[in-house]
């Protein structure tokens, strides 16, 4: 057990540099692909060396609903406004030991990973509520000047894992659905990049459930692939703050 409570594999040997990622694991069922992905990335980067930890969100009976419970501390009794708590806790020390535990994991590791299915076009209820609890304002993750580029968890990079229930051409940008990248946009600009992380490419799997045995296999073989270059995967670009003006509108060239 490691200074988190929860199991972590530090394995020493390997060459490079040794990185330290988060896995924040979405999926209700223990035998589904999602796990198939988190158990490969696990079992790749520990034997390269790599520091692992993974919470497992079903798994640890995570409560996502933000409310009063987020905190040890009373800012206003009589009114609850999130922000405003949670930037009382931020300056008391006052956050719940559960979002405790899980902020102090991201500032412990280089790389944080959502694996995740696509439902409904977005995170699952309890992703997004571990988002909406454990990305607390007032300046412990974001607030103060301390967004984008210029946020907390600049120089720490995040990606995210995702299965997506149909196949590539209703995603497409022609597609029924719509492009992928719109409809990941809002975790990976308005969540990832929002609180300072370099938001690496998306790894997707398209329909696990419709192809075969040999083709998922050969997608986890990608994905160990993926987790073992995450230092150097490819990048999404996002404008700086300094590129827009003082209305947040991006200048003119």
């Amino acid at each position: 057990m490691d200074l988190f409570g929860i199991q972590k594999m530090n394995i020493s040997a390997g060459s490079g540099r040794t990185m330290r990622v988060f896995i924040v694991h979405a999926h209700p069922e223990p035998n589904s692909f999602n796990g198939g992905l988190t158990r490969a990335a696990q079992g790749a980067l520990s034997a390269a060396g790599h520091e692992v930890v993974i919470s497992d969100l079903y798994a640890m009976g995570f409560n996502p609903v933000s409310d009063r419970r987020n905190f040890t501390t009373v800012g206003d009794a009589n009114y609850y406004r999130q922000q405003a708590e949670e930037a009382n806790a931020a300056a008391q020390g006052g956050f719940a030991p559960d979002i405790q535990a899980e902020m102090d994991k991201l500032f412990w590791c280089d790389v944080l990973i959502l694996q995740f299915p696509l439902w409904w076009f977005g995170l699952p209820a309890i992703l997004k509520g571990w988002v909406d609890r454990v990305f607390a304002s007032g300046g412990r993750i974001y607030g103060g000047g301390k967004w984008y580029d210029r946020g907390v968890f600049a120089g720490k990079r995040a990606m995210c894992s995702v299965t997506i229930g149909g196949p590539p051409p209703i995603y497409s940008s022609r597609g029924l659905n719509g492009p992928i990248d719109a409809i990941l946009f809002p975790i990976n600009h308005g969540m990832l990049y929002f609180v300072g992380f370099t938001v690496i490419e998306p790894f997707l799997v398209h329909a696990p459930a419709r192809i075969s045995d040999g083709e998922r296999q050969m997608w986890l073989d990608r994905y160990r692939e993926r987790v073992l270059s995450l230092v150097h995967a490819p990048t999404i670009t996002y404008p700086k703050l300094a590129d827009f003006d003082d209305n947040h509108v991006l200048k003119l060239a």
